[in-house]
């Protein structure tokens, strides 16, 4: 036993805690993946070196603490937003998910470690098996959190990305452990089995990343805002006013062609469905309010943007509920449709056992006095001469195979949100999250934050243009083409769950013919 293999040996717990959090470093800003190989080959080793199932699914659960709690760090910084809670209390509720969350790893290691014993050729598929089905699990389980799975990190390495066209996010995670894998049986001379690991890791990744291919004349022309309001000015009353020139300095055309307008979610504060009574409108009545956003638009421009609407009780003048929607608006002040985001943010945009919770002091982080309602999922919006858009709010896009309307295919998607809540590590995770999102459903992808980072991504998931984090900014350019629906795009995450189950079936072909 080498050296290495004792102080393993000896400390698999503390090892496997400092492995999950290095191996979160391969995530956005820092895109350090060489690291997370690395720590994803010293996990293999600490899992095949434990004595027992309990040992395994403990030493999975540590892995996955350090991993979330380094990667989902940015959380913290919304609660420096929230007068009502202590900052303090931002770093314990990144704690507690992450104990949480832990337990998917956690679940990964002990069915690989069961199905494996102690056979490295078997314990590579059956965790890269394992490690699609907790992700998929993990997107779903009390309402799903699935932000940056694993495949993220291929994103920098040439075209492996690509493969989510046919396998998904979570299919692209096991390409990952595929190449740990194959490091690992090399560390261990295996030199034969560990060929095809390596070639088919580093062929993928060797190969040029796309190039921004050339957009047709005759694709609408859009301009995507990132107008730099702070979160703590968003909500500030008097602020409106302020908020909104600079909305509109930044959307001021440049020519006469009509074009696509895009603004973040939650733009304004005001309401812009009439029929509300009136004092729920404050002084600013739907016909003001869009009649101010018609003033920024000429003949022929759409301007699409979130915006709150207002749930009332069954008399109709009480409010009850909130919906956080987009609303599309053409030029002559006419709403053209609506989307209402779908997956809200638990503690975010409503309040589990409220009852309870609000007795002990606790409260959202989204300002207001009660709960979001959730919509009914995708949906898309026909724009006329624009073409039809799909709609995800903020944190939505980071589901793979439910962002999009199957039955009415958009020609694009708009995902406005505001990163403002989330440090400066949410933002470029959440931007490496949609151009995944892209390249799945062979849709370009344009984004509009307040601070950033505002984006459009063409179907190949290249960002054509972007506004940096904590800057004012637009985006002129053409709307990205579509491509044809991608495999995956038809079938959605039945085809990396079939991936998995073909790697769980190989890992028990080769137990047995080991035997």
């Amino acid at each position: 036993m080498s050296k290495i293999q004792k102080i393993i040996a000896r400390h698999p717990y503390g090892i496997s805690l400092l492995a999950g959090g290095v191996s979160a470093t391969g995530f956005a800003p820092l895109n350090l993946w060489p690291l997370t190989l690395l720590m994803l080959v010293l996990w293999m080793a600490i899992l095949a070196g434990v004595q027992s199932r309990k040992a395994a699914f403990f030493s999975g659960w540590l892995f996955g603490v350090g991993h979330f709690v380094v990667g989902l760090n940015w959380i913290a910084k919304a609660f420096t937003f929230q007068a009502a809670m202590p900052e303090w209390l931002g770093y314990v509720a990144v704690v507690l998910l992450s104990l949480y969350l832990a337990i998917f790893p956690a679940l990964a290691s002990l069915v690989a470690r069961w199905i494996s014993r102690d056979r490295p050729l078997v314990l590579i598929p059956a965790l890269a098996g394992m490690w699609i089905v907790t992700e998929w699990m993990r997107s779903w389980i009390f309402s799903g959190f699935i932000w940056s799975p694993l495949g993220t990190i291929a994103l920098p390495l040439g075209r492996m990305a690509d493969l989510t066209m046919f396998i998904g996010s979570y299919g692209l995670s096991a390409l990952l452990f595929a190449g740990a894998g194959g490091l690992w049986l090399l560390l261990q001379r295996q030199w034969k089995p560990a060929v095809p690991f390596i070639l088919v890791f580093a062929g993928l990744s060797i190969l040029p990343g796309h190039e921004p291919t050339p957009v047709a004349a005759d694709q609408p022309l859009i301009t995507v805002v990132q107008p730099n309001i702070g979160q703590q000015d968003k909500w500030q009353a008097g602020y409106e006013d302020q908020n909104l020139a600079k909305l509109a300095q930044l959307t001021v055309r440049k020519d006469d062609q009509p074009r696509l307008i895009f603004w973040p979610e939650a733009a304004i504060p005001d309401y812009l469905e009439a029929g509300y009574p009136q004092r729920y409108y404050y002084g600013r009545p739907p016909q003001f309010v869009r009649q101010q956003l018609g003033a920024l638009m000429k003949p022929g421009d759409v301007l699409v943007l979130g915006a709150l609407k207002l749930e009332f009780d069954e008399a109709g003048g009480r409010a009850i509920g909130a919906r956080n929607s987009v609303f599309a608006m053409d030029a002559q002040r006419e709403l053209l449709g609506r989307y209402d985001k779908a997956h809200l943010v638990p503690y975010g945009e409503y309040l589990p056992m409220r009852p309870f919770l609000s007795a002990i002091g606790l409260s959202r982080l989204a300002p207001g006095d009660f709960d979001f309602w959730p919509g009914p999922g995708p949906r898309s919006i026909d724009l006329g001469a624009f073409g039809k858009v799909g709609l995800q709010v903020c944190y939505e896009i980071i589901f793979s195979g439910q962002v999009v309307d199957r039955d009415n295919r958009p020609d694009f998607i708009f995902n406005p949100s505001n990163d403002a809540w989330f440090g400066s590590w949410g933002p470029p995770q959440h931007l490496a999250q949609a151009r995944l999102r892209a390249i799945e459903e062979g849709l370009p992808v344009i984004r509009s934050t307040p601070t950033g980072i505002s984006a459009v991504i063409d179907a190949n998931g290249t960002v054509r243009a972007s506004v940096p984090m904590a800057q004012a900014g637009r985006i002129d350019s053409r709307l990205p083409t579509a491509k044809a629906p991608s495999l995956f795009a038809r079938y959605g995450n039945v085809l990396p769950l079939g991936l998995a189950m073909i790697l769980l079936l190989s890992a028990i072909a080769i137990r047995v013919r080991a035997r």
